[in-house]
């Protein structure tokens, strides 16, 4: 069972592949990526783990079905997804289905989102009907990391003359 392999020697030997899970568990890509500040940094790989696995080397797209697992350390990137697509010429990378995203700390959670390589940003779009939610972690000076964070209130407080689990009063006439 191979469980990983540089993609551009395979696509370039064999033009369209298809891996089923019982071949391979994961793919690779070992070619140099540019960092932010536009540098190539060596040994900066994108595993993606998926049931099934197609690479064209005419397009240059990579696509992964079926419990995608996507790691990319150079960005400290983590994602989960029924599918995702790497398109090698635009650099970008398409997750669809489900999809979660963790970088440093901050997720976001949509159907579907699409990672801008070279720009550092993601784009996300959410079930129709629904919305997407992000988590950041936000840095405040002001607040020491030692104290106890203060309470927040909720966003639809109720008046303070009802009590929680209580009718609230009927007014009188």
């Amino acid at each position: 069972m191979i469980t990983s392999y540089s993609l551009s020697p395979w696509m370039r030997c064999f033009g369209a592949l298809m891996l089923p899970a019982t071949l391979v568990s994961a793919i690779t890509f070992t070619a140099p990526l540019q960092s932010a500040k536009g540098q190539t940094g060596d040994g900066r790989a994108l595993t993606i783990n998926s049931d099934i696995q197609e690479a064209n080397s005419q397009t240059g797209v990579f696509t992964a079905r079926g419990n995608v697992q996507l790691a990319y350390p150079a960005r400290q990137i983590q994602a989960t997804s029924a599918q995702a697509q790497y398109f090698s010429r635009e650099r970008r990378m398409v997750l669809n289905g489900n999809v979660y995203v963790l970088q440093q700390g901050n997720s976001i959670r949509g159907e579907s989102v699409t990672y801008l390589i070279d720009e550092g940003r993601f784009i996300a779009t959410p079930k129709a009907g629904a919305q997407v939610e992000s988590i950041y972690i936000v840095a405040d000076p002001n607040v020491s990391n030692s104290s106890a964070a203060p309470a927040i209130p909720p966003l639809n407080p109720q008046p303070a003359s009802v009590t929680p689990g209580t009718a609230p009063a009927a007014p009188n006439p």
